[in-house]
Protein backbone atom coordinates (compact mmCIF):
# COMPACT_ATOMS: atom_id res chain seq x y z
CA UNK A 1 0.00 0.00 0.00
CA UNK A 2 1.68 3.40 -1.29
CA UNK A 3 1.22 6.85 0.58
CA UNK A 4 0.95 9.56 -1.35
CA UNK A 5 1.24 12.60 0.82
CA UNK A 6 -1.08 14.86 0.17
CA UNK A 7 -0.31 18.23 1.54
CA UNK A 8 2.02 20.15 -1.10
CA UNK A 9 -0.59 21.44 -2.67
CA UNK A 10 -1.48 25.18 -3.16
CA UNK A 11 -5.67 24.54 -2.21
CA UNK A 12 -3.90 24.97 1.33
CA UNK A 13 -3.55 28.39 2.15
CA UNK A 14 0.12 27.89 3.62
CA UNK A 15 1.69 26.24 0.25
CA UNK A 16 -0.55 28.41 -1.47
CA UNK A 17 0.97 31.32 0.40
CA UNK A 18 4.69 30.15 -0.51
CA UNK A 19 4.04 29.86 -4.47
CA UNK A 20 3.17 33.43 -4.59
CA UNK A 21 6.24 34.56 -2.71
CA UNK A 22 8.09 31.87 -3.80
CA UNK A 23 8.95 30.96 -0.12
CA UNK A 24 10.28 27.08 -0.29
CA UNK A 25 9.94 26.74 3.55
CA UNK A 26 6.74 25.64 4.02
CA UNK A 27 6.86 23.10 0.53
CA UNK A 28 10.55 22.07 2.24
CA UNK A 29 8.68 21.73 5.95
CA UNK A 30 5.78 19.69 4.13
CA UNK A 31 8.42 17.48 2.19
CA UNK A 32 9.95 16.36 5.47
CA UNK A 33 7.15 16.37 7.82
CA UNK A 34 5.37 13.31 5.66
CA UNK A 35 8.13 12.01 5.06
CA UNK A 36 8.27 11.18 8.30
CA UNK A 37 4.69 10.35 8.76
CA UNK A 38 5.38 7.77 6.03
CA UNK A 39 4.55 8.84 2.85
CA UNK A 40 6.36 6.91 -0.23
CA UNK A 41 5.57 9.80 -2.49
CA UNK A 42 4.83 13.13 -2.52
CA UNK A 43 2.37 14.77 -4.77
CA UNK A 44 2.84 18.14 -5.89
CA UNK A 45 0.17 20.38 -6.88
CA UNK A 46 0.20 23.92 -7.51
CA UNK A 47 -3.76 24.30 -7.19
CA UNK A 48 -4.79 27.76 -8.54
CA UNK A 49 -2.49 29.79 -6.38
CA UNK A 50 -0.16 30.03 -9.54
CA UNK A 51 -2.11 31.70 -12.66
CA UNK A 52 -1.60 28.68 -15.65
CA UNK A 53 1.13 31.23 -17.32
CA UNK A 54 3.32 30.66 -14.70
CA UNK A 55 2.93 27.21 -13.61
CA UNK A 56 5.83 25.85 -15.81
CA UNK A 57 8.12 27.62 -14.03
CA UNK A 58 6.37 26.81 -10.56
CA UNK A 59 6.55 22.98 -11.26
CA UNK A 60 9.93 23.27 -11.85
CA UNK A 61 10.60 25.50 -9.08
CA UNK A 62 8.22 23.14 -6.31
CA UNK A 63 10.58 20.09 -7.61
CA UNK A 64 14.16 21.85 -7.16
CA UNK A 65 12.73 23.06 -3.59
CA UNK A 66 11.28 19.19 -2.44
CA UNK A 67 14.36 17.66 -3.79
CA UNK A 68 17.01 19.85 -1.75
CA UNK A 69 14.89 18.27 1.55
CA UNK A 70 13.40 14.86 0.26
CA UNK A 71 14.70 12.16 -1.81
CA UNK A 72 10.93 11.02 -2.13
CA UNK A 73 10.00 10.71 -5.59
CA UNK A 74 6.64 13.30 -6.58
CA UNK A 75 3.67 12.48 -8.03
CA UNK A 76 3.15 15.72 -10.17
CA UNK A 77 -0.52 16.59 -10.19
CA UNK A 78 -1.71 19.22 -12.82
CA UNK A 79 -3.81 19.48 -15.95
CA UNK A 80 -1.29 21.92 -17.53
CA UNK A 81 0.62 18.86 -18.93
CA UNK A 82 3.66 21.38 -20.02
CA UNK A 83 3.97 21.99 -15.88
CA UNK A 84 4.54 18.48 -15.55
CA UNK A 85 6.71 17.97 -18.40
CA UNK A 86 8.89 20.80 -16.63
CA UNK A 87 8.94 18.82 -13.23
CA UNK A 88 9.55 15.64 -14.81
CA UNK A 89 12.94 17.37 -16.61
CA UNK A 90 14.23 18.14 -13.25
CA UNK A 91 13.11 14.71 -11.33
CA UNK A 92 15.75 12.74 -10.19
CA UNK A 93 13.26 10.07 -9.40
CA UNK A 94 11.11 8.39 -11.81
CA UNK A 95 7.57 10.21 -10.67
CA UNK A 96 4.02 9.71 -11.64
CA UNK A 97 2.25 11.86 -13.78
CA UNK A 98 -1.18 12.85 -12.52
CA UNK A 99 -3.54 12.48 -14.08
CA UNK A 100 -4.67 10.89 -17.63
CA UNK A 101 -8.07 10.70 -18.10
CA UNK A 102 -9.87 8.45 -21.04
CA UNK A 103 -9.43 10.86 -23.70
CA UNK A 104 -7.87 10.42 -26.61
CA UNK A 105 -5.90 13.52 -27.15
CA UNK A 106 -4.68 13.44 -23.54
CA UNK A 107 -4.03 10.06 -23.67
CA UNK A 108 -1.44 11.08 -26.61
CA UNK A 109 -0.10 13.92 -24.89
CA UNK A 110 0.93 11.35 -21.77
CA UNK A 111 1.57 7.77 -22.55
CA UNK A 112 4.60 9.07 -24.72
CA UNK A 113 5.92 11.77 -22.39
CA UNK A 114 5.15 8.87 -19.05
CA UNK A 115 7.72 6.75 -21.82
CA UNK A 116 10.65 9.85 -22.23
CA UNK A 117 10.93 10.45 -18.62
CA UNK A 118 10.06 6.74 -17.42
CA UNK A 119 7.18 7.87 -15.40
CA UNK A 120 4.38 5.99 -14.03
CA UNK A 121 0.46 7.57 -15.20
CA UNK A 122 -2.56 7.71 -12.74
CA UNK A 123 -5.54 7.73 -15.50
CA UNK A 124 -8.75 9.10 -14.64
CA UNK A 125 -12.06 6.58 -15.00
CA UNK A 126 -13.80 9.43 -17.01
CA UNK A 127 -13.80 11.43 -20.32
CA UNK A 128 -15.42 15.01 -21.38
CA UNK A 129 -18.34 13.98 -20.33
CA UNK A 130 -17.51 13.95 -16.44
CA UNK A 131 -17.54 10.65 -13.71
CA UNK A 132 -19.88 8.17 -14.33
CA UNK A 133 -22.28 6.81 -11.98
CA UNK A 134 -21.68 3.21 -11.73
CA UNK A 135 -19.15 0.73 -11.78
CA UNK A 136 -19.57 -0.70 -15.35
CA UNK A 137 -18.81 2.34 -16.79
CA UNK A 138 -16.09 3.10 -14.64
CA UNK A 139 -14.56 -0.04 -15.50
CA UNK A 140 -14.88 0.46 -19.73
CA UNK A 141 -12.90 3.97 -19.55
CA UNK A 142 -10.24 2.04 -16.72
CA UNK A 143 -9.96 -0.95 -19.88
CA UNK A 144 -9.51 2.31 -22.77
CA UNK A 145 -6.66 3.50 -20.38
CA UNK A 146 -5.21 -0.19 -19.92
CA UNK A 147 -5.50 -0.80 -24.46
CA UNK A 148 -3.20 2.92 -24.36
CA UNK A 149 -0.89 1.67 -21.87
CA UNK A 150 -0.63 -1.72 -23.85
CA UNK A 151 -0.17 0.35 -27.02
CA UNK A 152 2.31 2.87 -26.30
CA UNK A 153 4.33 0.76 -24.09
CA UNK A 154 3.86 1.61 -20.38
CA UNK A 155 4.80 -1.11 -18.35
CA UNK A 156 1.11 -2.37 -16.45
CA UNK A 157 2.56 -1.71 -13.17
CA UNK A 158 3.25 1.95 -13.93
CA UNK A 159 -0.09 2.19 -14.68
CA UNK A 160 -2.38 3.31 -11.81
CA UNK A 161 -6.51 4.02 -12.11
CA UNK A 162 -8.18 5.91 -10.23
CA UNK A 163 -11.97 5.08 -10.32
CA UNK A 164 -12.65 8.35 -9.18
CA UNK A 165 -14.48 9.15 -4.99
CA UNK A 166 -16.76 11.20 -4.56
CA UNK A 167 -17.99 13.40 -1.46
CA UNK A 168 -20.09 10.86 0.42
CA UNK A 169 -22.22 13.72 1.51
CA UNK A 170 -23.38 14.82 -2.03
CA UNK A 171 -22.88 11.43 -3.94
CA UNK A 172 -23.34 8.52 -1.51
CA UNK A 173 -24.63 6.16 -4.10
CA UNK A 174 -21.05 6.55 -5.63
CA UNK A 175 -19.28 5.03 -2.74
CA UNK A 176 -19.83 1.42 -3.55
CA UNK A 177 -19.74 1.60 -7.26
CA UNK A 178 -15.78 2.23 -6.70
CA UNK A 179 -14.86 -0.51 -4.69
CA UNK A 180 -16.84 -2.72 -7.47
CA UNK A 181 -14.62 -0.99 -9.91
CA UNK A 182 -11.57 -1.30 -7.24
CA UNK A 183 -12.65 -5.18 -7.94
CA UNK A 184 -12.96 -5.53 -11.46
CA UNK A 185 -10.15 -3.38 -12.40
CA UNK A 186 -7.82 -5.97 -11.42
CA UNK A 187 -8.98 -8.34 -13.64
CA UNK A 188 -8.25 -6.05 -17.24
CA UNK A 189 -4.61 -7.32 -17.49
CA UNK A 190 -1.93 -10.00 -16.39
CA UNK A 191 -0.51 -7.96 -14.87
CA UNK A 192 -3.43 -6.11 -13.58
CA UNK A 193 -2.81 -2.33 -13.59
CA UNK A 194 -2.42 -0.55 -9.78
CA UNK A 195 -5.33 1.62 -8.35
CA UNK A 196 -5.24 4.93 -6.78
CA UNK A 197 -7.81 7.10 -5.15
CA UNK A 198 -8.03 10.43 -4.10
CA UNK A 199 -9.06 9.13 -0.48
CA UNK A 200 -9.41 12.65 1.37
CA UNK A 201 -12.49 13.62 -1.10
CA UNK A 202 -14.65 11.14 0.17
CA UNK A 203 -14.77 13.16 3.30
CA UNK A 204 -15.10 16.85 2.17
CA UNK A 205 -17.46 19.05 3.83
CA UNK A 206 -18.39 16.52 6.05
CA UNK A 207 -17.93 16.88 10.11
CA UNK A 208 -16.64 13.49 11.11
CA UNK A 209 -13.60 13.39 8.14
CA UNK A 210 -11.23 11.31 9.81
CA UNK A 211 -13.48 8.53 10.22
CA UNK A 212 -15.03 8.46 7.09
CA UNK A 213 -11.61 8.52 5.25
CA UNK A 214 -10.07 5.58 8.09
CA UNK A 215 -13.41 3.55 7.10
CA UNK A 216 -13.10 3.98 3.40
CA UNK A 217 -9.59 3.60 3.03
CA UNK A 218 -9.55 -0.10 4.97
CA UNK A 219 -12.42 -1.25 2.55
CA UNK A 220 -11.11 0.01 -0.63
CA UNK A 221 -7.89 -1.77 0.27
CA UNK A 222 -10.15 -4.85 1.01
CA UNK A 223 -11.19 -4.45 -3.13
CA UNK A 224 -7.89 -4.03 -4.48
CA UNK A 225 -6.24 -0.56 -3.54
CA UNK A 226 -2.73 0.08 -3.99
CA UNK A 227 -2.35 3.53 -3.24
CA UNK A 228 -3.93 6.62 -1.99
CA UNK A 229 -3.20 10.13 -2.12
CA UNK A 230 -3.83 11.25 1.53
CA UNK A 231 -3.07 12.56 4.48
CA UNK A 232 0.44 11.25 5.76
CA UNK A 233 0.62 12.68 8.69
CA UNK A 234 -2.84 11.30 10.35
CA UNK A 235 -0.95 8.66 12.25
CA UNK A 236 -4.63 6.42 12.70
CA UNK A 237 -4.83 6.69 9.50
CA UNK A 238 -1.30 5.45 8.28
CA UNK A 239 -1.76 3.07 11.09
CA UNK A 240 -4.98 1.40 9.45
CA UNK A 241 -2.85 1.05 6.13
CA UNK A 242 -0.26 -0.77 8.10
CA UNK A 243 -2.88 -2.64 9.44
CA UNK A 244 -4.71 -4.08 6.41
CA UNK A 245 -1.41 -5.24 5.01
CA UNK A 246 -1.07 -7.55 7.98
CA UNK A 247 -4.71 -9.06 7.80
CA UNK A 248 -4.97 -9.42 3.98
CA UNK A 249 -1.40 -11.46 4.30
CA UNK A 250 0.32 -8.71 2.05
CA UNK A 251 2.91 -8.11 5.14
CA UNK A 252 4.49 -10.40 6.95
CA UNK A 253 3.06 -9.66 10.73
CA UNK A 254 5.98 -8.78 12.85
CA UNK A 255 4.71 -6.98 16.96
CA UNK A 256 6.54 -3.91 15.70
CA UNK A 257 4.91 -4.09 11.82
CA UNK A 258 3.33 -0.25 12.58
CA UNK A 259 6.97 0.60 12.84
CA UNK A 260 8.05 -0.98 9.91
CA UNK A 261 5.67 0.19 7.39
CA UNK A 262 7.24 3.44 7.72
CA UNK A 263 10.57 2.16 7.42
CA UNK A 264 11.08 2.68 3.63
Amino acid sequence: MLIFGERINGMFTDIGEALRNKDPKPIQYWAVKQYEGGAHYLDVNSGPAIPTHERVEAYEWMVNVIQEVSELPLVLDSTNYDAIEAGLKVCKRPAIINSCPAEQAKIERVFPMAIKYNAGIIGLTMDKKGIPKDAENRVAFAMELVAAADEYGVPMEDLFIDPLILPVNVAQEHAPEVLESLRQVKMLANPAPRTVLGLSNVSQKSPDRNLINRTYMAMAIACGLDAAIMDANDDDLVDVAATCQILLNRSIYADSYLKVFRAR
